[in-house]
């Protein structure tokens, strides 16, 4: 049973790490306002992945083809930081190795570790970015506990809202969320939410979060940004949303792309524009076995479970470098 205050914000929900297999660790740099997020699947976990956005910045993503051969993954990394941010997923490599953690490859195991990044490097100090040491940081510290959100791991720098320009984006940030199907099956998400346009309540069209105007002290709606400039002050990949679902059910591969495939519409039913030209939006899926279910249930309740996500990242994200926040703006 999920219970919400609509104008608050307050969610009481679970978080992703609820999903058996599944651990979450964090670190950021709360000077330099960026950091990294892992999702371990120490058993391995059946993936898929599904990349929308047009300015993406990903590894080992054509790994998770279905008609490619390895079958499972040990982890999945979202990392601020740009494309800089991609070698976190090293630290999280070295961490797996020294337990033993990986595919069988002759003389050694190596670690599958997907990973996806969003741009942050315009908030806090664009030099310092997620690294192999912080990504090894975050693998150490993860568990399958409640977990911080908000200004945490890979929403630390994340922001909404930057159709108008940087100066009048709001703080974005990471959110989580999970849902119970019966049966003993769970579904979860966590997202980092840093898209270009805004971000938007599906249950009452409110607009969350997006272009801040102080003067007027409003939210600009996205779409009538797009309608009245010819041109954007904005560069492609300076955005992006990423993020993970994961479930404890049986899929194949085709099956963990369908999912992620479908939990895109979280992404439509909540951020405008999803999807853009100047976003790298992508969600992974994890699954870590057990019962069949049906892909058109799970897929339905991927895209539920991250909408559910991408609020919490809202709601709870707070200001900072004087990007204000939505609970601070609408209490």
């Amino acid at each position: 049973m999920i219970s919400m205050r609509k104008r608050t914000g307050a969610i009481n929900q679970g978080q992703i790490t609820d999903v058996p297999g599944i651990k979450v660790g964090n670190k950021e740099d709360l000077d330099a306002l960026t950091g990294c997020t892992v999702v371990l699947a120490e058993e391995g976990a059946t993936a898929g992945v599904d990349v929308r956005g047009s300015a993406p910045g990903t590894r080992e993503t054509d790994l998770l083809n279905p008609i490619n051969f390895v079958e499972k993954v040990h982890a999945i990394v979202l990392s601020g930081g740009s494309a800089f941010g991609l070698d976190a997923a090293s630290g999280v490599m070295q961490y797996l190795e020294e337990r033993d953690i990986g595919l069988h490859a002759g003389p050694a195991k190596v670690p599958i570790v997907p990973a996806a990044v969003l741009f942050d490097l315009a908030v806090g100090n664009g030099k310092v970015r997620p690294d192999k040491q912080m990504g090894y940081e975050a693998a150490r510290i993860a568990s399958n506990q409640k977990f911080k959100v908000g200004n945490a791991g890979a929403g630390c720098g994340a922001t909404v809202g930057k159709l108008a320009g940087f100066n009048q984006s709001m703080k974005g940030g990471l959110g989580s969320a999970s849902i119970h199907l019966g049966n003993g099956v769970t579904i979860g998400a966590i997202v980092a939410v840093n898209p270009v346009g805004d971000v938007r309540n599906p249950a009452t069209g409110e607009i969350l979060a997006g272009a801040y105007d102080r003067n007027q002290r409003k939210i600009i709606d996205s779409l009538d940004i797009l309608e009245n400039q010819s041109a954007l002050n904005v560069s492609a990949g300076s955005n992006t949303t990423i993020g993970v679902i994961a479930v404890n059910a049986d899929l194949t591969k085709a099956e963990a792309t369908k999912v992620a495939q479908m939990a895109h519409d979280g992404y439509a039913r909540t951020i405008y524009p999803a999807h853009s030209m100047l976003d790298g939006d992508t969600i992974f899926t994890l699954a870590t076995g057990g019962n069949k279910r049906s892909v058109d249930l799970l897929g339905t309740m991927a895209a539920k479970v991250m909408e559910m996500a991408i609020l919490n990242a809202i709601y709870t994200a707070e200001t900072v470098a004087n990007i204000p926040a939505y609970r601070d703006l609408f209490k």
